[in-house]
């Protein structure tokens, strides 16, 4: 209900400030007032406001037509918002080269000549602006997407105006430049039509007597989410053999994406090859105590 009120409250100071435009300027010259930098605030109040309420009624219209509830938002909710705020400083700007006395004939080329200052002093920012408006607006990547973009691995919560933010699996908050995101490459977990989830880890040869007994190991270790993957998809798969190590990699295909699911399976997996290795090692460290006695 307060969202309602405060949209009615806006419409009708937008209609009051139309109304009022026709005639304060005669109000203004007759008490001797220079009207021209009422005009400029005026002016600028009346494109934010109806800038705004066109930016709430397509965000409206868009979540009505997708089913999306009031208060969350997707790339394209982030991108009107996001064009909102760059009218909103554009129309800033105008109205301060108003109030430094420039001419309206002489506005455009003021604003070129800015614009081109703007440009070669903060190209970076702009080059921000830029890959933010094309990433909001484009379908490789959405709010709620599981990504990794380099060393990263997390969920996006939020595509603002020149950075990404992200959710990593620690909890940690990252703010990642839209140019970053847009010159990486990009894996989207949420858009593999295989659920595949893969855990690599690096064992001591001497801890691993036999590779099907640790994969049996593994599997059993798993057993309490064996409804959330899909049978016969477990493989524990032998990636690299160095003198002293074998690298190998646990597979598992989830019936749906789980996030919080997949973490508590890699971190049972990984806690129980830890005690695999340990036992092993130390069995075999007892055997040559043996030996040696």
């Amino acid at each position: 209900m307060n969202r309602y009120v405060s949209i009615a409250a806006r419409a009708l100071l937008l209609i009051g400030l139309l109304v009022a435009r026709s005639y304060y300027h005669q109000w203004l010259l007759r008490w001797g007032w220079n009207p021209l930098p009422v005009e400029l605030l005026v002016g600028f109040a009346i494109f934010a406001l109806s800038a705004n309420l066109v930016m709430v009624l397509l965000i409206w219209l868009y979540r009505k037509s997708k089913g999306i509830a009031r208060g969350q938002a997707d790339n394209v909710v982030s991108g009107l918002q996001n064009i909102y705020y760059l009218l909103l400083g554009l129309a800033t700007i105008v109205v301060v080269l108003g109030f430094l006395g420039v001419a309206p004939d002489e506005l455009f080329t003021s604003l070129s000549i800015v614009a081109a200052a703007i440009a070669i002093v903060s190209k970076d920012f702009i080059s921000e602006i830029i890959s933010g408006m094309i990433i909001s607006f484009s379908k490789e990547i959405s709010i709620g997407d599981y990504i990794k973009i380099g060393n990263h691995k997390g969920k996006i919560i939020d595509l603002n105006i020149s950075k990404i933010v992200f959710l990593n699996e620690d909890d940690d908050i990252i703010y990642i430049p839209n140019t970053t995101v847009f010159n990486s490459e990009i894996i989207n977990y949420t858009r593999k039509q295989i659920k595949r989830v893969n855990i690599e880890f690096e064992v001591d040869l001497k801890a691993v007597k036999n590779i099907e007994a640790l994969e049996a190991d593994l599997i059993e270790t798993v057993r309490d989410y064996h409804e959330h993957i899909q049978p016969g998809s477990f493989a524990l798969k032998i990636v690299d053999i160095k003198k002293d190590s074998v690298s190998l990699k646990f597979q598992y295909i989830l019936n749906q994406i789980n996030r919080e699911l997949e973490q508590d399976i890699r971190r049972k997996t990984v806690r129980r090859v830890v005690n695999y290795v340990k036992k092993n090692l130390n069995a075999a460290a007892s055997v040559a105590a043996k030996v040696t006695a």
